[in-house]
């Protein structure tokens, strides 16, 4: 869920960290919200040059404003208050190891997709990552890597299919995922089939047999994305996050 969300709260947290109160997604019920506003003369080429910036290619949009409201209820209502729990039983220094495991395990399929798109400096980079975490950090239960000056370089095969030039295709909001299109859906997909196949230290496999391994996984994704829903504080919340998220993604597929 939180992977495509944690792009965009990047943007967003740091002029929206301050909003005091969470906007009702049910005030986005309206499909073209901008052009319901009315201003004195002298102001519609504001609001003009405001709703076309908004758009975005988003033929399901009437489904995927009840997914984003879905999510933000489900969010609201059973993910924040068990990541809240998670925080108040787990000690920091646990929580931090277990940040570090699973994002040790995501630089496998980020190496994949940087060779995929033939960036050879930020391969071997990844690859001293996954080298010193994995060995010096105990399986990835610390970051030593960072400290050394080799930070984590986020690749996936959305990111990989644009960069060869597949287009982004229709906005989608997944149920729990969050933010994506046709293209960044289908990297999702073949990235987990990836890393199930790769079964890095085994995790997989065990995974299948123990659930609550991947449980702890999505407790932990939820924990460390800062977005929140509401922290807009703005009717149009639906319409920017559409935005952010495919001006973020264009970033990173020309990165």
């Amino acid at each position: 869920m939180a992977k495509h969300l944690l792009l965009t709260a990047l943007l967003l947290s740091s002029g929206l960290a301050h909003a005091e109160q969470a906007s009702d997604p049910a005030d986005e019920g309206f499909t073209q919200p901008l052009q319901r506003l009315t201003f004195s003369s002298g102001k519609d080429t504001f609001v003009i040059a405001t709703n076309d910036a908004m758009q975005a290619y988003d033929p399901l949009e009437r489904w995927n404003r009840g997914i984003y409201q879905f999510n933000y209820r489900l969010d609201q209502w059973v993910i924040l208050p068990v990541v809240r729990g998670y925080r108040y039983v787990t000690p920091k220094p646990l929580r931090t190891g277990v940040s570090n495991f699973f994002s040790n395990l995501g630089d496998v399929t980020s190496l994949g997709n940087s060779l995929l798109q033939l960036k050879g400096e930020r391969a071997m980079r990844t690859t001293a990552r996954l080298l010193f975490n994995t060995l010096l950090g105990v399986g990835g239960l610390w970051d030593p890597a960072t400290a050394m000056g080799l930070p984590r370089e986020r690749e996936d095969f959305g990111q990989t299919l644009g960069h060869y030039g597949v287009p982004a295709g229709a906005y989608l909001v997944l149920p729990l995922f969050g933010p994506s299109n046709l293209r960044d859906t289908t990297g999702l997909v073949a990235d987990t089939v990836a890393a199930n196949n790769i079964n890095y230290l085994n995790v997989a496999e065990t995974s299948s047999e123990h659930p609550e391994i991947q449980v702890l996984d999505a407790i932990n994704t939820r924990y460390v994305t800062p977005f929140k829903y509401g922290q807009l504080n703005t009717p149009f919340e639906y319409s920017r996050v559409r935005y952010l998220y495919g001006e973020v993604r264009k970033l990173q597929v020309a990165d």
